[in-house]
């Protein structure tokens, strides 16, 4: 997506002079700096990749019996390179709270049918209420691509028990990712904290890392957590968390929100996965930044933050990189 970006240091302006698809000219600074958290400048401009909007745009979902199923199915459609514009696994928590925002039906008629649905998909399919998730899908392109993906998408999930579960379950799982974070703010009118945190991970390790025991404290013993798988790639995929519990009453309800999470982090990392998939370390997770990049690779962050910023006038604290820190290491060399 990116080819250009332009950077104002506290050293001068930095930016690529050329515009092409691919180069191998050493170490990608524009990587470097994108990837640097705000801590070496400010971007002022970047150039983009386009593309032409979709001829076509369709929404898709399958129901699988439990979420063992459904990273089965994403893992083999990772592995054939079907190329949707989208494709998630939503786990049965969270997919009973999308079904629990559906607006109320219209017409008697539209009850009826949604209840002889949910009697087929228990009875007559057999999925534990309980247990099974939803994969949603975006389908892009041209309809001849969109019916080439479809087949393919729906072969596959065929063969690990899914069931084909229309446009419209799709279109609210995408929904409910949008409205989220305003149902986290009306949540806090009834003492309900929440957030979101990210992973990735390699196949292997999905499933161990979501199964894993819930982290708890004393003041919260069974905090509510979903999960969904939000991208696939060849060798692993991208996993979102949302954790929540009631604070009403708690001495210190923010000490037991980072406990929690903390205690979540470390055995994530345990696990096999990733300290972040995009959102970053910032001044959140940087307690973890030489657990997953080394006490080296920390010392050159901080050789490098010293030659481009010495004043450390930007991202102050970043990365874990403050100015005490900096002084020390300068005092090193």
């Amino acid at each position: 997506m990116l080819v250009n970006v332009k950077i104002v240091t506290p050293k001068g302006t930095w930016f690529l002079p050329c515009n092409v698809p691919h180069k191998s000219t050493g170490p990608d600074l524009m990587q470097l700096f994108m990837g640097s958290e705000g801590i070496l400048g400010i971007v002022t401009e970047v150039t983009l990749r386009v593309r032409k909007c979709p001829e076509c745009q369709v929404y898709g979902s399958v129901l699988v019996p439990d979420f063992e199923a459904g990273v089965a199915c994403l893992h083999e459609v990772s592995n054939r390179r079907v190329a949707t514009a989208s494709i998630r696994l939503i786990d049965n928590s969270q997919f009973q709270f999308g079904q629990s925002l559906k607006p109320k039906q219209e017409s008697k008629l539209e009850g009826l049918s949604d209840w002889f649905k949910g009697l087929y998909v228990t009875k007559v399919c057999g999925f534990d209420k309980e247990k099974m998730c939803v994969i949603t899908l975006l389908f892009e392109g041209s309809q001849s691509d969109i019916d080439r993906q479809q087949k393919i998408i729906y072969d596959i999930t065929a063969k690990y028990g899914g069931l084909v579960a229309g446009a419209e379950a799709g279109y609210r799982g995408y929904l409910l990712t949008y409205v989220i974070a305003y149902l986290r703010d009306y949540g806090f009118n009834y003492y309900f904290m929440s957030e979101s945190f990210e992973t990735s991970a390699p196949w292997s390790r999905v499933v161990p890392i979501i199964k894993k025991k819930v982290p708890s404290n004393e003041d919260v013993p069974t905090p509510w957590v979903s999960a969904r798988v939000t991208q696939v790639y060849e060798t692993g995929a991208c996993i979102y968390f949302y954790y929540g519990f009631i604070f009403r009453g708690l001495q210190d309800p923010i000490k037991a929100f980072s406990e929690i999470e903390a205690e979540a982090r470390d055995e994530i990392l345990l696990q096999g996965g990733s300290l972040s998939h995009h959102h970053g370390v910032g001044k959140l997770r940087k307690e973890w930044m030489s657990q997953v990049v080394g006490d080296q690779g920390v010392e050159i962050l901080k050789k490098l933050k010293n030659n481009v910023d010495p004043d450390n006038l930007f991202g102050n604290g970043n990365l874990g990189l403050t100015r005490a820190d900096l002084s020390i290491s300068a005092n090193i060399e």
